[in-house]
C-alpha cells in the first residue's frame, strides 16, 4: 500500500529535534523524499541517519532560515537533489527561554532574534520555496505558529507571541495570493508541545505541573500529536484545504 505522501518531495526546517525530527521520519514512513535543514549540523544528520536506517530516503543541508543566502540555497539544495519540491515545512523556531519577556523588559536583541527565526525565517523559506512548488504544479506550505498567536499566554514571552501572531497572519495571506497556483498555505498551532524547546518549564515541578494543568486533557502534547496533523496538510487528503489555522492544544484555547 502507497504511502499518503507517495512521490512528494519535502523541505523540512528545524530537522535535527523535536517536531522536526519527528515530522522528518514520518513523512519519509509515508513515501516522502526529505531534504532536512537545521543550523545544528549534528542533530541533523543523526536525523538524516535515523531516516536512512529505517529505509526513508533524506539528505541534510545545514542551513539558517533567518539569512537569505541560507535559505535561498536549502531550497535550492532540495530542488538540486530531488529534481522539484512539493512540501515546504516551515517548522524551525525557538522559544527565547529565559530571555524573552514583557515588552517593558525585553531586550532588543532578544526581540530581533526571536523575530528574525520565527518569522522572517517563514517568509525567507517560503520567498524561495513557493516558485519551486508553483513550477511542480502546486504544493502545500505548513508553517508553525502557536496558540501564543491567539491567546494571551502567561508562559509565552511577548517576541514569541508576536512572531506566532505575525506568522499566522502572514498563513492567511499567503493562501490568498497563491491559490490560484494551487499552493495551498496553513498554519498549526501548538499548545504545550513536550521537545527540547519547552524542556525550561521542568526548571521547578511546580511550574511544570502548572503547565500540564493549564491544558484540559490533562498533558502536554508530543511530536507525534503534532505530526499526524502535518502529515494531513502534507498529502492530497488536505486538497481543498488552505488559509487555515489549526489549532492542536489539548483543549487550551477552549477555556
Amino acid at each position: 500500500m502507497a504511502g499518503r505522501l507517495e512521490g512528494k518531495i519535502a523541505l523540512i526546517t528545524g530537522g535535527a529535534s523535536g517536531q522536526g525530527r519527528v515530522a522528518a521520519q514520518r513523512f519519509a514512513a509515508e513515501g516522502a523524499k526529505v531534504a532536512l535543514s537545521d543550523v545544528n549540523e549534528e542533530g541533523g544528520v543523526q536525523t538524516m541517519h535515523m531516516v536512512q536506517e529505517n529505509g526513508g530516503e533524506a539528505f541534510f543541508v545545514q542551513g539558517d532560515v533567518s539569512a537569505e543566502g541560507s535559505a535561498k540555497a536549502m531550497v535550492e539544495a532540495a530542488v538540486r537533489q530531488y529534481g522539484a519540491l512539493h512540501i515546504l515545512y516551515n517548522n524551525a523556531g525557538i522559544v527565547g527561554a529565559n530571555v524573552d519577556s514583557d515588552v517593558t523588559h525585553l531586550s532588543v536583541d532578544t526581540w530581533d532574534r526571536i523575530l528574525n527565526i520565527n518569522l522572517r525565517g517563514i517568509f525567507l523559506c517560503s520567498k524561495y520555496a513557493v516558485p519551486a512548488l508553483i513550477q511542480a504544479g502546486g504544493g502545500s506550505v505548513i508553517n508553525t505558529a502557536s496558540i501564543a498567536g491567539l491567546i494571551g499566554s502567561p508562559f509565552a514571552g511577548h517576541a514569541y507571541t508576536a512572531s506566532k501572531g505575525g506568522v499566522i497572519a502572514l498563513t492567511r495571506a499567503m493562501a490568498m495570493a497563491y491559490a490560484p497556483q494551487h499552493v495551498r498555505v496553513n498554519a498549526i498551532c501548538p499548545g504545550g508541545v513536550e521537545t527540547p524547546m519547552t524542556a525550561h518549564f521542568k526548571a521547578e515541578d511546580a511550574q511544570w505541573q502548572h503547565y500540564i494543568d493549564s491544558h484540559p486533557l490533562g498533558r502536554v502534547g508530543t511530536p507525534e500529536d503534532i505530526v499526524h496533523l502535518a502529515v494531513y496538510l502534507a498529502s492530497e487528503e488536505s486538497s481543498w484545504v488552505t488559509g487555515s489555522i489549526f489549532t492542536i492544544d489539548g483543549g487550551r484555547t477552549a477555556m
